[in-house]
């Protein structure tokens, strides 16, 4: 059966009329469909939304970005310190006091105080900001351990504990400038027990009078999975990647976003960036 030339003129105007409102990538790409690594001719990987399925492998310096601009759209959402906090057995203390935190949100001015004015705009002046264990290069807290129950590895920088050799002298959280670490005054596993928590079997919990962090789920990485704040993310607020490799998103990023880290001035060559 033949077209008619009237219908087809104008299916071909809606056609164009529709790839000029949407990107052609929107329109022919599905999120499940969608090339993100870089190099691909999609998208030049300068996005968080742009992440790999799975993590690099053989990564010789793990770095994170956090879009603080888009997290602050969502002040409600607190998925990735849910997911990080389930994943690894971090107990929910009521008492400030016996606070344990791998990953949390701080206002703005608190974690910045650095790049704090009078003229700061008020959507970020009264924000909160994303914070976790910086994974420095210079790391401070590992200079001050007597145990080595913290240090960092050498193949990929993340600073690791080992809650084994920890003998709760606090040292590490007296060092360490961004307020990462926590310590057990209480029992975890006592917790879970009186509030009905389930235990994830698949990671240790700590015990009393020991230290605690985030690892950058070191576990995870090893499976060729993204951390759990990373993945639970429904916003896509954070990103990891190997800040050594020159063709990783992580780097076009960096090159397209202006960032800011914590405290870059003390020396301890924070690896969390962040997009304000």
């Amino acid at each position: 059966m033949g077209v008619d030339r009237r219908k087809f003129v104008k299916f071909a105007g809606l056609s164009a009329l529709g790839l000029a409102v949407n990107p052609p990538i929107k329109v022919l790409a599905s999120e499940e469909t969608y090339e993100s690594a870089a190099g691909t001719s999609a998208c030049s990987g300068s996005c968080l939304t742009c992440r790999p399925a799975h993590p690099p492998e053989n990564a010789t310096r793990w770095a994170m970005v956090v879009d603080l601009k888009t997290c602050r759209e969502h002040p409600e959402c607190n998925a990735c310190i849910e997911a990080c906090h389930v994943s690894h057995n971090v107990p929910d203390f009521p008492n400030p006091k016996d606070e344990i935190k791998w990953i949390w949100k701080e206002h703005f001015g608190h974690a910045f105080h650095e790049t704090d004015h009078n003229y700061l705009s008020e959507h970020l002046k009264h924000s909160n900001a994303l914070l976790l264990c910086n994974h420095c290069d210079n790391p401070a807290c590992v200079k001050v351990c007597p145990t080595n129950a913290t240090w960092k590895r050498k193949e990929d920088g993340i600073v690791m504990m080992d809650w084994h050799r920890c003998i709760g002298c606090r040292y590490c959280i007296a060092a360490c400038p961004y307020g990462s670490r926590s310590f057990n005054y209480r029992e975890p596993k006592e917790f879970f027990a009186e509030n009905g928590r389930k235990l994830q079997a698949d990671f240790p919990t700590r015990t009393k009078g020991v230290v605690e962090k985030c690892t950058l789920c070191e576990e995870r990485l090893a499976r060729g999975l993204w951390p759990s704040c990373v993945e639970a993310c429904p916003y896509n607020c954070m990103t990891l990647g190997d800040l050594d490799n020159p063709d990783d998103p992580i780097r076009q990023i960096m090159h397209d976003k202006f960032t800011i880290r914590r405290k870059p001035g003390l020396g301890t060559q924070p690896q969390v960036y962040y997009i304000i």
